[in-house]
């Protein structure tokens, strides 16, 4: 008995249907695991620091305020103070936002509204680019040219400092500020523009007035992201620093931010030294943590 040609295609339409659905199903489940495989990952390396960091204060009785504030690092005496340390970190980081920021915001601007399409288009992978160079080449830069120029210019004993690591952190975070600035910039409504020009307002007038206003939602993201990559850059730092545990009073002090501190310690320590590092990774974390509650923030305002 054969089946009817309408039948026929209803039973095809259905077959359809159901692999549809099953394909549906399928990648539904695919994307849960792998958002669960991220929370977990993050879950288990966020409980991992914070066990280890948090150890010696609830079972060894060291003092976690003396921890933060004491300005003596000296783990063979069982003195843990990282307040030069963070204070070194807090340094560096204001003075890479005060030099990187408006470097990259003018460079942005001038790449999304002034520079002519052939210029911008060399331009703009060439700063692209500089995301995709190793943080120590970074490094190796900074203490082959930026270090002998600050010892011979500034007439230092030691060009590794303070200043060193300021300049090197500004010229990592241009990439980040730049790219999310011009995207920000760009996605900014023609009619604004064209608004602004009628009612007889310079380019530059409307572009500091009317276009970067709209645009300070992503600009205020990319200052925050660029602000994540100075505060936890680590290999760069650790060949201009100098790396001196004193609390820095001039820029031509020499430092050891956090994650110096960090990375110089870990492959020896052992015991409570070993925690401490990992205490000071809670504090670093700390200031990550309100980096991205900040971006959240921002983010949610999008528009506004």
């Amino acid at each position: 008995m054969s089946i009817p040609p309408n039948e026929k295609q209803t039973i095809e339409i259905e077959k359809s249907n159901k692999k549809k659905y099953m394909m549906e199903k399928l990648s539904g489940r695919v994307f849960l695991f792998c958002a669960l495989l991220s929370v977990i990952s993050l879950v288990l390396i966020i409980g991992f620091v914070f066990y280890k960091g948090f150890h010696p204060f609830l079972a060894e009785g060291y003092n976690f305020i003396a921890f933060l504030f004491g300005v003596d690092w000296v783990p063979s005496e069982d003195k843990f103070g990282i307040f030069p340390m963070i204070v070194a970190s807090i340094f560096a980081t204001a003075g890479a936002l005060i030099i990187g920021v408006p470097v990259g915001l003018f460079t942005a601007i001038f790449l999304a509204e002034i520079a002519p399409k052939r210029l911008a288009k060399i331009i703009s992978p060439a700063v692209q680019l500089l995301a995709g160079i190793p943080s120590v080449l970074y490094g190796v830069f900074g203490l082959a040219v930026i270090v002998p120029f600050l010892q011979n210019n500034l007439g230092l004993a030691k060009g590794q400092s303070l200043l060193a690591v300021i300049l090197v952190l500004a010229i990592m975070m241009l990439p980040t500020v730049v790219t999310v600035s011009e995207t920000a910039i760009r996605a900014v409504p023609k009619a604004y523009r064209e608004g602004s020009l009628a009612l007889g307002v310079s380019e530059i007038g409307t572009i500091f007035k009317v276009v970067v206003p709209a645009a300070k939602s992503g600009i205020l993201t990319a200052v925050v992201l660029g602000m994540g990559r100075a505060i936890g850059e680590t290999m760069a730092v650790i060949l201009v620093a100098g790396n001196s545990l004193i609390i820095p009073t001039s820029l031509t002090d020499s430092v050891r931010p956090l994650t110096t501190n960090i990375a110089l310690e870990m492959g020896y320590a052992a015991g409570t030294h070993q925690e401490m590092l990992f205490a000071t990774g809670i504090v670093l974390f700390s200031f990550i943590l309100l980096l991205n509650f900040v971006l959240a923030k921002v983010a949610s305002k999008g528009g506004n």
